[in-house]
């Protein structure tokens, strides 16, 4: 089994939209490769500062970089130790889902487990024909999509014939998944009760974005996708894997931070020049002030949405040079975080699971015993006449997913 530091409770991190978006304080706007090359610096000091994720975004158009978040994850990868590296999100509708299982499969391999990812269907809509797919379904893409992913995943040898892409016979997405199991999966969306029932159908967790909308707005999606999950059999609601976003700008005191940045807000591709920062902060999680005003309004949102497993913020966006990111992260990592853990291990019910990780999905499945090692025996690519093309035993149904087979 691979080494994996590991958290407990609630998982602390950052997410990025990969926007490359003039300063307006300075007037400056930077190249796609420095904001690259920026991000890695940030996850690596994200690591630094005792935070437990970073995550990506995916886009295919200006004024946004990252158009491959596996490329960037692993160059992070090879360059950090305990961090988990994630997507926020991967696109399941316009990406063909062989690529999406031996991407992330691959990933697991280099970051030794510090891997899992989140499907949506992103917010671009022209991104559909871009890549040959029709808009109107995304809603079958997106589940037919899914459902040969796990295929891939858990099964050595697929046979599949689906309404969106060409049949497959014999096939077998390699590598394997890292000791049998599967990345995490998470479900994003800001919208879709869908993608709610998806989450919970699969037992997968659920995140809401938890940016551009009230709080009640995201409440009624996570209530909904913890009551499915409990329909479906996979616990209480109260054991249901949540996720969310949020985004803060802080200073030691709050009027200098509103005043630093009030421009960058101002001029925001996504909500400037619309309401008030004032009023944003007020129907929004945005928070701008003092690191305990950060801390007293996340230690509240469990009030809001029940006690949860992961935490991302989003601070390197709307121009923000890398100094002011780095400087938020110091404070984020050394003021705010550790006081959140604190405040958020509180009364935490024992049956609320803690935050997946690779290493407690792997003894889920096989305890104390050795873990899934493929090893593929002499094969010409054709699969259609043997079984599997693996020396190993097939793993335990539902392995890939972290369920042993009494569990599945």
């Amino acid at each position: 089994m691979s080494e994996q530091a590991e958290t407990s409770g609630i998982q602390f991190g950052l997410f990025t939209v990969s926007d490359v978006t003039q300063n307006p304080v300075t007037g400056e706007t930077p190249s796609e490769g420095q904001k690259i090359k920026d991000a890695i610096t940030i996850a690596k000091h994200a690591e630094e500062v005792g935070l437990d994720v970073f995550a990506v975004g995916e886009h295919h158009n200006p004024p946004f970089w990252s158009s491959s978040p596996s490329t960037t994850l692993a160059a992070i990868a090879a360059q950090t130790e305990r961090i988990i590296l994630s997507t926020s999100t991967t696109l399941i509708t316009t990406n063909d889902p062989v690529k999406i299982a031996e991407d992330f499969a691959m990933l697991q391999h280099i970051s030794d487990g510090r891997t899992d990812l989140m499907l949506g269907r992103g917010n671009t809509g022209p991104v559909y024909p871009w890549f040959g797919k029709d808009i109107r379904q995304g809603l079958p893409l997106a589940i037919e999509n899914y459902a040969l992913l796990r295929k891939l995943w858990d099964e050595d040898v697929v046979d599949w014939e689906g309404k969106f892409r060409t049949p497959l016979q014999g096939f077998t997405s390699t590598p394997r998944p890292l000791d049998g199991v599967a990345p995490f999966v998470w479900h994003g969306s800001i919208r879709t009760p869908e993608i709610a029932e998806q989450a919970a159908y699969y037992g997968d967790g659920f995140f809401a974005n938890n940016i551009f909308w009230p709080k009640e707005h995201y409440q009624r999606l996570i209530e909904l996708y913890r009551q499915r999950y409990a329909h479906y059999g996979h616990g209480t609601p109260e054991q249901a894997i949540v996720g969310l976003g949020g985004q803060v700008f802080m200073r030691a005191k709050s009027q200098d931070a509103v005043n630093e940045f009030r421009p960058y807000f101002d001029n925001a591709p996504v909500y400037g020049h619309g309401p008030s920062m004032e009023d944003f902060t007020e129907m929004t999680p945005l928070t701008v002030g003092s690191p305990q005003q950060v801390i007293d309004r996340y230690a509240a949102m469990r009030d809001t949405f029940g006690d949860y497993q992961r935490q991302l913020f989003l601070i390197d966006h709307a121009g923000l040079p890398l100094k002011v990111v780095l400087e938020q992260l110091d404070i984020l990592g050394g003021e705010v975080v550790p006081e959140l853990r604190r405040e958020l291990a509180k009364n935490r019910p024992a049956n609320v699971p803690d935050a997946p990780t690779h290493a407690a999905r792997v003894k889920a499945v096989y305890g104390d015993g050795p873990a899934r090692e493929a090893r593929p025996g002499a094969n010409r690519g054709d699969n259609l006449t043997g079984g599997s093309p693996y020396q190993d035993a097939v793993a335990p149904a539902g392995a890939a997913f972290g369920l042993s087979r009494k569990e599945a």
